[in-house]
């Protein structure tokens, strides 16, 4: 009877898996199939592959030629925001985890608590007023700021554990060889903390590669887009072009899945990293 009812739970398990696995990849899967097809095959059959030579391929290069520059913008901005975020956050975390000073405590619970705070959709009236007055209007650097500052709370909020973690011996140790702050930051933070800053900054990419309100509402010229807006724009107003469109979803689709597929094993080993101590 337990053999029985082990592989009972063992088939439940695979068929709950293999459930989660069809609805994170079937999105994709069709937009592959549509981004081959036109507007008459799509309305006929938009679940499976026609046969090869029917296959439109031109819907692939219009896509480029239409998001080649949003995507270049969204690189940028994006490896421009994660860059900004952990510049900042790993000193910032750093500080807070090995030096008390009077209000230390006090600016932690504050930094903790802004957490909690409204995000950008609710203060974009605010934001926009502060980018208008600094000159950011219509500039992609307004990105990279704007997501390297939204970033900060959590990254140094996770940063701030896993450094308290790391043994007071080390840095004690590198004192008195003569070690700066920086040189124990670069030393002995960044080495021993690299998976869950691999995972933070694989976290920012996604969040700023996906960033959709900001953008669309600080930007004006065509050439400054970022991929979810231009996106949003390339849809006809009264007819759309399915397989052009999903052609560009799929491209936009493709440098998150090169970053996870080269990168899983990191992102993974950073989200159990601490999970077990002593």
């Amino acid at each position: 009877m337990p053999v029985k009812v082990s592989k009972k739970k063992e088939a439940i398990k695979h068929i709950l898996l293999l459930f989660v696995l069809l609805c994170a990849f079937l999105p994709l899967y069709l937009m592959v199939v549509v981004s081959f097809k036109d507007n008459v095959q799509f309305t006929n059959n938009p679940w499976w592959f026609d046969s090869p030579d029917t296959w439109h391929w031109e819907n692939w290069s219009k896509a480029w030629s239409m998001v080649s520059n949003y995507l270049a913008n969204s690189v940028v901005t994006s490896v421009g925001a994660v860059a900004l975020c952990l510049i900042m956050a790993i000193p910032t975390a750093y500080v807070l985890a090995r030096y008390r000073f009077p209000g230390r405590t006090f600016l932690y619970y504050i930094l903790v608590g802004s957490m909690f705070l409204p995000g950008t959709a609710a203060s974009l009236i605010i934001v926009f007023m502060l980018l208008k007055d600094m000159g950011l209007i219509n500039n992609i650097l307004a990105l990279v700021i704007m997501g390297g500052v939204g970033g900060q709370i959590v990254c140094v909020f996770i940063l701030h554990q896993f450094i308290e973690d790391i043994p007071k011996e080390l840095f004690e140790s590198a004192r008195i060889d003569g070690a700066g702050h920086l040189q124990q930051i670069m030393n002995i933070v960044i080495p021993l903390s690299g998976s869950i800053m691999g995972t933070l900054a694989i976290m920012q990419f996604v969040s700023n590669w996906n960033s959709l309100m900001l953008p669309l509402l600080i930007l004006r010229d065509d050439e400054l887009l970022t991929m979810p807006v231009g996106l949003m724009r390339l849809e006809g107003e009264y007819v759309k072009q399915w397989g052009e469109l999903m052609a560009g979803y799929t491209l936009s689709a493709i440098p998150l899945v090169i970053l996870f597929f080269f990168t899983m094993r990191m992102f993974v080993k950073g989200l159990t990293a601490g999970a077990i101590k002593g």
